[in-house]
């Protein structure tokens, strides 16, 4: 890691470029806040009122929300947008203004995920106690042998259960645990951002368009799921192929809870970067395709992936380590689904 850190400073040196956000970031944030916001303004202007005209600005809302959440507010939270650190906290609130909560999401992806990628009961992304199983350590269920098949259908509940339901619950348990502490806040301002930021989601995307539209509350609310539901399963098969794919590891602490290899070189026994020649797609998925330079430079701009991805892999190849790729995103979802399959099946 020292080596490549320092090719990586060099190439950024050499460059006279900044690791953090360019026009092309700034750009594409416009571009994502529009395409959420934009839709929005237009349905409770009420200037469509049939019923596929708002179901298309419903589907441009879902992509936009994927699109803040994958582009913006990940960067923001990684403190890779800016070199300043308020830049970073208000871009990273974005999270909070689509109804999530930036400051759950830093505990379970910047620190345990990051931290302990595809290690059972550690890394949150992976211990599912429920109808998916995402790794060969979790406790395997009858059910799962058909997770395979009704995954896909689950996926797009994920930002409707995290934005309605999770974000309470594991705001509760971080602060049993002892994170909001150890993340230097307290609780009650974590509590009085979520509670607030909540109100302020359910104004505006559910109170504000019952006022001002001819919309019922049912229909509103059914408006408010398809959204979600877009956004959720987007999200879901975006982030799920770069770790829980055929080929990837997951490895098993020790009794004294340590892993065998250093925090580098698990990373890329756990991580697998996909479509990396598809440049419409990296734009859209925030370079998550390249999620090997994300997660050995969490720090850097999404934006620079594609160019120090070269100087990742040849420095992995160097050393003698792993740098796990497939060609297509279609590839990763076939990997995907050959590991859900495989840990569906029963243990010996």
């Amino acid at each position: 890691m020292i080596t490549l850190n320092k090719r990586v400073n060099e190439y950024f040196k050499m460059k006279r470029m900044s690791r953090y956000a360019n026009r092309e970031m700034v750009i594409k944030s416009i571009a994502m806040m529009s395409l959420y916001f934009g839709p929005y303004a237009l349905i409770i202007s009420g200037v469509f009122s049939g019923v596929f005209a708002n179901l298309t600005m419903i589907f441009l809302m879902g992509l936009g929300l994927a699109g803040i959440g994958l582009c913006i507010m990940h960067d923001g939270n990684h403190g890779a947008y800016a070199n300043k650190r308020w830049i970073n906290v208000v871009i990273g609130y974005t999270l909070n203004l689509i109804g999530a909560n930036a400051f759950n999401w830093k505990v379970q992806h910047n620190v345990l995920h990051h931290s302990y990628t595809n290690v059972s009961d550690a890394d949150e992304d992976v211990s599912q106690k429920g109808p998916l199983r995402f790794s060969p350590h979790e406790k395997w269920k009858w059910y799962h042998r058909y997770q395979f098949i009704y995954a896909w259908f689950l996926y797009g509940f994920m930002t409707l259960l995290w934005m309605f339901f999770k974000d309470f619950g594991q705001l509760l348990r971080y602060q049993r645990m002892g994170w909001i502490r150890y993340q230097k806040s307290n609780a009650w301002k974590e509590w009085g951002i979520l509670i607030t930021t909540k109100v302020i989601y359910f104004s505006y995307i559910f109170i504000i368009p019952l006022l001002v539209t001819p919309w019922v509350w049912w229909q509103v609310i059914v408006g408010i799921l398809i959204m979600h539901y877009i956004t959720g399963f987007l999200l879901a098969i975006i982030f799920q192929p770069s770790h829980v794919i055929e080929g990837s590891e997951f490895p098993k602490p020790d009794i004294n809870h340590s892993l065998n290899d250093n925090w580098a070189i698990h990373q890329l026994k756990t991580t697998t970067n996909y479509a990396n020649k598809s440049r419409w797609f990296t734009w859209f998925v925030g370079g998550l395709n390249f999620q090997i330079e994300h997660h050995l430079f969490p720090g850097i701009c999404h934006v620079h992936y594609p160019k120090i991805s070269g100087i990742v892999r040849s420095t992995a190849s160097e050393f003698g380590f792993p740098y796990k790729r497939v060609s297509t995103f279609a590839k990763a979802l076939e990997g995907h689904i050959k590991l859900l399959k495989r840990l569906g099946k029963r243990p010996a």
